[in-house]
């Protein structure tokens, strides 16, 4: 690896470090119904997209809902001299990728078959302070 490449990466590990980032990954429901629910939330305050998630009647919502708070949760072990109510927490980045997609068999007439496709997803959320960001602004 060159010296131009590694100083890059290494840059990159830096600012994954201070990224607070959940995923949740193989989740056995379509990439286009969890978009649904990741597409409510995006760019909330985290407080207000649990409340979302939380009376959504979507099924997916359970299981982001789940991740919100894993994320939250990764963003205090990170941060541990702030607190959480000041912090003024929100989802920075929230988006859904198509997983694996498993493929099955169903009989159809005349003794031919159908493909029925089961797909599954990865969710990645990230959550940030804006506190953090109105701070790291100034300094610049």
């Amino acid at each position: 690896m060159g010296a131009r490449k590694r100083i890059k990466a290494d840059q990159r590990k830096e600012a994954q470090k201070t990224l607070s980032i959940a995923k949740l990954r193989n989740v056995p429901t379509s990439p286009r119904k969890m978009r649904l629910v990741v597409d409510m939330i995006r760019g909330k305050e985290v407080n207000l997209a649990l409340d979302i998630l939380k009376f959504s009647t979507k099924e997916a919502s359970r299981r982001v809902e789940k991740l919100v708070l894993s994320a939250v949760a990764n963003w205090k072990e990170k941060n541990e001299k702030i607190r959480l109510e000041d912090a003024n927490l929100y989802i920075k980045e929230a988006y859904v990728d198509g997983g694996r997609i498993l493929k099955r068999l169903r009989p159809a007439p005349k003794g031919m078959a159908n493909r029925i496709l089961k797909r599954s997803n990865h969710v990645t959320i990230q959550v940030d302070s804006r506190i953090q960001n109105e701070t790291n602004k100034e300094e610049k």
